[in-house]
């Protein structure tokens, strides 16, 4: 096993034991180690130890390949360098602000010929009205000091099941979010990008109810996971997703997440399939500790595919790893005035993102709530 310690200087906080490698043969096979250690007392003839053994081989390859399937084998897609921009911007502040950032869109197309969205697909490019309702919003130049100024008396009310409770939910995004309940989509962050806020969401619906969040740390270099930061225009962005509802549900290590694109990398090879964890452990996992790779325009990307039904609650996420949760410093808030202003209303709650916040780009998190 793999263990993951409290705190290193990779900047890991959580422990996680990941699925094992395959073993080796005679670890797996246990009839093969019998019939090749046995010697005489197990086997009487050396016709009888070439039928057996070759019986146990039979045998040890089919377990060795329900290992591997039980470990979740998935397709890796790889691109390299730089995607071609479909969407110069999909949101422009309407008010002059001091950190608004370009929402571009590119498609890449992999070793295999398959042509990728990235950072992501969203809800947002495809025109989704469900814009969430704004807690912080510069551009918009709703600003309320502390959360006693805060109302949420005309935030709409989406029904996801008309005899349901109604839920209320703050949520910060770095960067983008979607929120879907039971499949359905409640809110799209209203700001892609940059200037940072953050959202209120109210549904109504009746339990179990199945949270599910698409995430994304967008980029400034499409398909390469790299933005503009401290003077270096090849920096790898960082996530992070904080939200608490008015139900009793946080954001925290209870959560399942994934990753489906992880960039920037020197090769492909720096992504490692320990079962359904995709392990970029070695590459640090938090800024400062995370390595800053100088390929540039030619570093490599790992994509996944997203699951068609990712948001439902028939979904089977059991054997996705759980979230991780990372602090105000991990995820470079501290002085963020859209969750700062706010404590009160994200109490209890948890950044969380996947086992790497730095390299991994898209995100989903999930959680059913009995």
């Amino acid at each position: 096993m793999i263990n993951v310690s409290r705190r290193d200087r990779t900047g890991i906080r959580n422990v996680e034991s990941y699925p094992p490698r395959l073993q080796e043969r005679s670890e797996l096979c246990p009839v093969t180690r019998n019939v090749t250690q046995g010697g005489d007392h197990t086997m009487r003839t050396a016709i009888s130890v070439v039928r057996n053994f070759a019986l146990a081989m039979i045998g040890c390859v089919a377990m060795i390949a329900g290992d591997a399937n039980a470990q979740g084998a998935v397709q890796r897609f790889v691109t390299q360098g730089r995607a071609k921009t479909v969407v110069d911007n999909l949101y422009k502040c309407p008010v002059k602000v001091g950190n608004h950032r370009v929402s571009a869109v590119g498609q890449i197309m992999a070793t295999d010929g398959t042509v990728i969205t990235v950072p992501a697909e969203t809800a947002f490019q495809s025109g989704a009205a469900l814009k969430g309702a704004d807690l912080f919003n510069e551009c918009n130049q709703l600003t309320p000091e502390k959360s006693a100024d805060v109302s949420t008396a005309k935030v709409p009310i989406v029904e996801i099941d008309p005899d349901g409770e109604v839920i209320t939910g703050f949520i910060v995004a770095d960067n983008y979010f979607e929120l879907y309940v039971n499949g359905k989509l409640v809110a799209v962050d209203a700001i892609p990008y940059t200037p940072f806020n953050s959202v209120i969401v109210k549904f109504k619906a009746k339990r179990p109810i199945t949270y599910a969040f698409k995430l994304v740390d967008w980029e400034e270099h499409l398909g390469l996971g790299m933005e503009l930061f401290g003077g270096n225009p090849w920096h790898p962005g960082d996530g992070g997703l904080i939200a608490r509802f008015s139900d009793g549900t946080v954001t925290d290590s209870s959560w399942k997440a994934q990753s489906f694109y992880i960039a920037p990398l020197n090769t492909p090879g720096e992504v490692v399939e320990r079962g359904n964890v995709h392990d970029t452990t070695p590459l640090g996992r938090v800024h400062p500790y995370a390595k800053k790779p100088n390929c540039q325009d030619r570093c490599y990307a790992v994509h996944y595919a997203v699951p068609a039904n990712w948001a439902g609650p028939a979904f089977d996420d059991s054997k996705w790893p759980r979230a991780y949760e990372y602090t105000d410093e991990d995820i470079g808030v501290t002085n963020l005035p859209a969750y700062t202003r706010y404590p009160e209303l994200f109490e209890g709650a948890r950044w969380i993102w996947t086992v790497n916040l730095v390299f991994d780009n898209l995100v989903i998190a999930r959680k059913t709530v009995r």
